[in-house]
């Protein structure tokens, strides 16, 4: 498969969104950007990293970018942001960017987990 990396907000009607993202495929690796890691509830073993998201974007982007530096694998990770805020998403694309890996987005769908 790929490796996943998914926001996961505060409202809860997106992390469901996300929890069936997460379980809905066979992926090599989870990474959940979230502040809110009471509520994620995953039947997969997921690589949480946890950010302040009362930070400022450019220092948001590097914590995300030394947590995922090393561990991102692939030369392409699916991302989902169905969850979360603009500045998280911000912060997360600018620090996957700088993985220099290419990226696919991926939603849920009423046929599985599909790319967009």
């Amino acid at each position: 498969m790929t490796e996943l990396i998914a926001c996961f907000g505060s409202d809860t009607g997106t992390q469901a969104h996300v929890q069936r993202v997460i379980d809905g495929e066979n992926w090599d690796k989870v990474f959940v950007i979230t502040s809110d890691v009471a509520n994620l509830k995953t039947s997969k073993n997921a690589d949480i990293i946890k950010i302040d998201e009362n930070k400022h974007i450019p220092d948001l982007a590097q914590d995300i970018h030394n947590a995922l530096k090393g561990k991102v694998t692939d030369f392409e990770v699916a991302v989902n942001i169905v969850s979360g805020t603009g500045k998280l998403h911000t912060a997360l694309l600018s620090a996957v960017s700088k993985l220099g890996v290419g990226l696919r987005f991926v939603i849920l769908t009423k046929e599985g987990v599909k790319d967009i």
